[in-house]
């Protein structure tokens, strides 16, 4: 088993200032001070196959009007931005069992191709460049976000969107209450700090659309 030495590393940022920011009956929550990610260490992740058991009792329906309203929070967003230029093609990283949000953004003109890990992976997206980038409950799941990030910010091509669907950190006591925690395969807790240093880290432009829809728009110079 890991010693505390051993997880104070940050997932994301690599600092070694965490501190510990909540802990539960089940697992301990660390705060970087440098980009102030909360994250779950590893000794307390889910094996893989049990991760993907959770993710397979997801019910997402392309047929679902009330999913497609909650997914309509972020393509409405992208659309907005895209709508100058239709046909670009697009990739929904972290697509699920059930893609809905790539049907969306079809229905629209739009060309996508599809990741997940466990439901679509395929290696062929990651030689390819995008003109934006989806990922709806997805960065909360990252166990190497600074290698995913860095990934994404890679695919997109300059002047290209990168939005963003996840619950916020606010502070510690509705972190305690919070039902985002709940779920054992959120390890990444992000809040609106964490994504500003996101954004300087890779050159883009930030924007907070809703609670819980993010932008970044990766600058064109």
């Amino acid at each position: 088993m890991k010693t505390e030495t051993d997880i104070a590393t940050c997932p994301l940022c690599n600092c070694r200032e965490t501190v510990l920011f909540f802990q539960d009956k089940k697992r301990r929550y660390r705060q970087c001070q440098q980009c102030r990610l909360v994250f779950v260490p590893s000794r307390y992740w889910l094996p893989a196959d049990q991760e993907k058991a959770v993710y397979d009792l997801h019910e997402n329906d392309p047929g679902d009007q009330g999913y497609r309203h909650f997914l309509s929070r972020l393509s409405s967003q992208l659309l907005a931005k895209l709508k100058a230029e239709p046909g670009q093609r697009g990739l929904d990283f972290g697509c699920g069992p059930g893609p809905t949000l790539s049907k969306m953004m079809e229905e629209h003109g739009h060309q996508m191709d599809l990741y997940d890990p466990f439901f679509a992976d395929d290696p062929a997206v990651f030689t390819r460049r995008y003109d934006f980038i989806t990922a709806t409950e997805v960065v909360e799941h990252l166990r190497d976000p600074y290698r995913q990030w860095t990934r994404l910010f890679v695919l997109l091509k300059k002047g290209g969107w990168l939005g963003i669907m996840t619950k916020l950190v606010t502070d510690k006591q509705a972190f305690a209450s919070w039902h985002y925690i709940r779920d054992l395969t959120h390890i990444c807790f992000y809040s609106q700090p964490t994504f500003s240093y996101l954004a300087a880290c890779f050159d883009a432009e930030l924007s907070f659309a809703a609670d819980d829809v993010i932008l970044f728009q990766k600058r064109q110079e």
